[in-house]
């Protein structure tokens, strides 16, 4: 049986509140679970930038793993929308983080919890607009390799963060788990 387009809708509203809460605890599981490098692959391990747009993939990536029980034959493109929407959410917060500190010159928490909230909203509704069209089963395929090494790269650049200026922790100055 299909889900239907309202149920759909509200499948994803659960999900918003289920990425927003699980995200905001994300920020502290780190340091809660004694530095744990397992619990550090999937938390904020430090205040960088990069650190926390964990707080959005992660739980957008395990949001998609619950939603495609429910969603999966009820919508098209459900591996492409829900990765197009996890990659929005991740590249929207750094643009809305670094646009505003170059005119303000620091960061202030409150545009940066309401920038992380907005991307998550943003994110599941680029999602939902993206089920509508009908797109070659190539692209769920490639959503899927897509999603799996942007997973990837948020372990390993945790371990082994670049040298640039995303991955510094903008209280210590330290790279990755210090």
């Amino acid at each position: 049986m299909l889900i239907k387009k309202a149920n759909v809708l509200a499948i994803e509203i659960v999900g918003i509140v289920f990425i927003i809460i699980l995200g905001s605890l994300l920020h502290f599981t780190f340091e809660l679970s004694g530095n744990n490098i397992v619990v550090g692959s999937f938390s904020a391990v430090n205040e960088s930038v990069w650190e926390h747009l964990k707080l959005a993939f992660w739980p957008a990536a395990f949001w998609m793993f619950i939603s495609m029980f429910l969603l999966r034959k009820s919508v098209n493109n459900f591996f492409t929308a829900k990765t197009i929407g996890a990659y929005f959410m991740v590249m929207f917060i750094p643009a809305v983080f670094y646009s505003y500190t170059a005119f303000t010159g620091e960061s202030n928490l409150v545009v940066d919890i309401a920038s992380f909230i907005l991307a998550v909203v943003l994110g599941q509704i680029v999602s939902i607009k993206i089920y509508k069209y009908k797109l070659n089963k190539l692209y769920e395929i490639a959503s899927l390799v897509a999603i799996i090494i942007l997973a990837v790269v948020f372990v390993v650049f945790t371990f082994y963060p670049p040298n640039l200026e995303i991955f510094r922790d903008s209280i210590t100055g330290q790279y990755g788990i210090s």
